[in-house]
C-alpha cells in the first residue's frame, strides 16, 4: 500500500519435517496459519499448492520418510516458499501431462501459480523454491488500501506514535507498536465518550458490529 507508515513484521521462518504423504495437511494448515498473520490471505490457495506439490516430488523421487525443512520468507513484495532435502541428484522437472493423465502434474501446477520457481543445488542436497506475487511493494507493506485503513493510519500519526518523528534514519513503526498506539486510542475514545454522557458500552458494541459487518464484506469481495 502506498504511503503507509507501519510495516508488517514478516521474519523468515523455517519448518523441519519428513516428507510423508501424511504430514501434508498439517504444512498447508501451518502454511495458510502464518499467511493469515502476515495478512497474505489471498495467496494461501496458491501457497498451499506448492508446499503440496514441493513435498509431493520430495516423497515421490527421493523417498517416503526424507528429511525435508520447509522455509517462507518475503524477497521484496513476493512470498519465498522453499522446500529442502538431501536429494540433490533428484532434480524436479517439467513436464507437460496430457489430457487426463494426473502423472507428472506437479511442478507443472508450481507453474502455474507461481511467479517463477527454480533449483538450487549444493553438495548431496537441494533447495526447490518458487515465489508468489503479493501485490505488495515490498515485503513489509499490507495488503488492504481502503479508506478506512488509510484514515485510521492518518489517525495515528495525528496522534504521534509514541513521539516518534519520521526520519530516514528510522525503521518504519512495526505494526505491533503501532498496535499498542491504537489501543491506547480507542481507550482515549471511551473515556471521551463516557465523560460527555454517551454510553461507552453501547459505543463499543456498535463498533464491534460495524467491524464484523466489513469484514464479512471484504471476506465476500
Amino acid at each position: 500500500m502506498s504511503g503507509c507508515r507501519f510495516g508488517v513484521e514478516r521474519e523468515r521462518w523455517e519448518l523441519p519435517f519428513l516428507a510423508e504423504a501424511e504430514e501434508l495437511a498439517g504444512l498447508r494448515r501451518v502454511i495458510r496459519l502464518h499467511l493469515e498473520l502476515w495478512g497474505l490471505s489471498s495467496t494461501i490457495y496458491a501457497a498451499q499448492i506448492c508446499v503440496t506439490e514441493l513435498t509431493s516430488n520430495v516423497i515421490k523421487h527421493v523417498g517416503a520418510g526424507t528429511s525435508a525443512c520447509l522455509t517462507v520468507s518475503m524477497n521484496g513484495g513476493c512470498l519465498r516458499i522453499e522446500v529442502s532435502d538431501s536429494g540433490g541428484h533428484r532434480l524436479p522437472t517439467l513436464t507437460r501431462a496430457a489430457g487426463l493423465d494426473e502423472q507428472g502434474r506437479g511442478m507443472q501446477l508450481v507453474e502455474e501459480v507461481a511467479a517463477r520457481w527454480g533449483v538450487i543445488v549444493r553438495g548431496t542436497s537441494k533447495t526447490t523454491w518458487c515465489e508468489l506475487a503479493t501485490g505488495l511493494q515490498s515485503g513489509d507493506g499490507h495488503v488492504a488500501a481502503d479508506e478506512q485503513v488509510a484514515k485510521a493510519e492518518a489517525l495515528l500519526g495525528l496522534c504521534g506514535l509514541g513521539e516518534r518523528r519520521e526520519s530516514a534514519h528510522l525503521k518504519p513503526m512495526s505494526v505491533k507498536e503501532a498496535a499498542e498506539v491504537a489501543t491506547g486510542l480507542i481507550a482515549d475514545l471511551l473515556l471521551w465518550l463516557r465523560a460527555h454522557g454517551c454510553d461507552a458500552d453501547e459505543a463499543l458494541d456498535r463498533a464491534q458490529v460495524l467491524f464484523e459487518v466489513e469484514s464479512e464484506a471484504e471476506g465476500a469481495a
